[in-house]
């Protein structure tokens, strides 16, 4: 069926597919990966044991929009997502839609994005690079509110004598991507 609404303005249908958010979810080395997608790139990335968990964490982290499950749509993200968790050398070069956040936030995330492939870099040193030599615990912050797994290295971020701390999806698989990283 093909319906077209004529009465409605351009702007009003680009913002309605501003408020659509498809997602599907697949596996990987790691556990079940969802994937998601806004208009704009791909709005996050979660790492998890159970569908059902990664669903519910989609909808609080994007209240008011409409979340729809799009295998078809999002084979080729989930395809790529489980390639860079196999093989991190790829790289992961996927749209990303990074408006959520703080500034601050943004910052770290921008950051992260620039840490290579394989290396790692303290809270504290991130903190200082962004101006903030006070900030580790405020970086710390900026990663745990981080949507976008993978395409937003905060895995690579460890504490001031080289030892993992707290991962948003684990540390044994926060331990597995830098692992994996450093055979590159």
């Amino acid at each position: 069926m093909n319906l077209v609404q004529t009465n409605i303005p351009a702007t009003a249908t680009k913002l309605a597919a501003l408020d659509i958010i498809t997602y599907a979810i697949g596996e990987s080395p790691i556990g079940k990966i969802l994937a998601a997608r806004s208009a704009i790139g791909v709005c996050a990335i979660l790492i998890g044991s159970d569908a059902d968990t990664l669903e519910r964490d989609l909808g609080h982290r994007f209240p008011g929009k409409l979340l729809v499950e799009d295998g078809a749509t999002l084979r080729d993200d989930l395809a790529a997502i489980a390639r860079f968790i196999e093989t991190p050398g790829v790289g992961l070069d996927l749209p990303l839609d990074l408006r959520r956040g703080t500034p601050f936030q943004q910052r770290v995330w921008e950051a992260l994005r620039g840490i290579p492939c394989g290396a790692t870099i303290t809270y504290a040193a991130l903190a200082q690079r962004l101006g903030q030599p006070d900030g580790a615990r405020a970086v710390a912050t900026a990663c745990a509110a981080n949507a976008i797994a993978l395409g937003i290295p905060c895995h690579r971020v460890v504490r001031a004598d080289g030892t993992l701390s707290g991962y948003r999806w684990g540390v044994e698989r926060k331990r597995a991507l830098i692992d994996k990283e450093a055979t590159i």
